[in-house]
């Protein structure tokens, strides 16, 4: 059996050549062009240019928020006050980057915070020795996207949030400690820890894909 998605456990994740760099920056620069003008409408106070902008990005966002959260009710409180943070921030937006990316480093602030009250911890094991597991790349298991998508929902707080920012988000462990308030060598061994546990309940409920060749 063929699955259009898969996920790779500890694969390691290539730098992007220069030539892919450059199209990423034209397509950017495009997409910021296509949605300036509902930007700028929401800096006039436009109530229709912001309901726009919510619904292109509203799907996206309450994603990222439930990532980190894990709740659906917390996410959707993260990712009102996600908007409305914004839209009385959009002075501050400066364009630099997309609205979009703008918009989900607020989403991810917001969903941290809400981690803090919920009094998750992010626990600093700065000192401690924690050998580094060695993957094969010619052994790398596939799994199904809902089989891993439902197991890293069981993780503990910690290691699903570090996984997320690494893995989903694209963040490197620099801006994670920033993120977290914790250490590079916090971020990378709850990376570390999150991957094997995850591998392990993946293992136990059959998500690996038996049929690959």
């Amino acid at each position: 059996m063929v699955y259009s998605k898969v996920f790779s456990i500890g694969c390691n994740v290539s730098k992007k050549p220069a030539s892919f760099i450059a199209n990423t920056k034209t397509l950017e620069a495009v997409y910021i062009d296509k949605n300036i003008d509902l930007v700028n409408g929401c800096r006039n106070g436009n109530r229709k240019a912001q309901f726009e902008l919510y619904k292109l990005y509203e799907k996206a966002m309450y994603s990222a928020a439930l990532r980190i959260v894990n709740h659906e009710a917390e996410a959707e409180d993260v990712l009102q006050e996600a908007f409305l943070d914004a839209f009385t921030r959009i002075g501050d937006f400066r364009g630099d980057t997309t609205f979009g990316l703008w918009l989900k480093q607020i989403i991810i602030n917001k969903s941290i915070n809400c981690l803090r009250k919920r009094r998750a911890e992010f626990v600093s094991i700065d000192g401690m020795e924690i050998a580094e597991q060695k993957t094969d790349d010619h052994q790398e298991l596939e799994w199904k996207v809902e089989e891993v998508k439902a197991a890293v929902r069981r993780l503990p707080d910690g290691y699903r949030v570090v996984l997320t920012l690494y893995l989903f988000e694209g963040y490197d462990h620099e801006e994670i400690s920033h993120i977290l308030k914790i250490s590079e060598v916090t971020s990378r061994s709850q990376l570390m820890r999150a991957k094997m546990k995850l591998k392990n309940m993946l293992e136990k409920t059959g998500g690996r894909d038996e049929h690959r060749n």
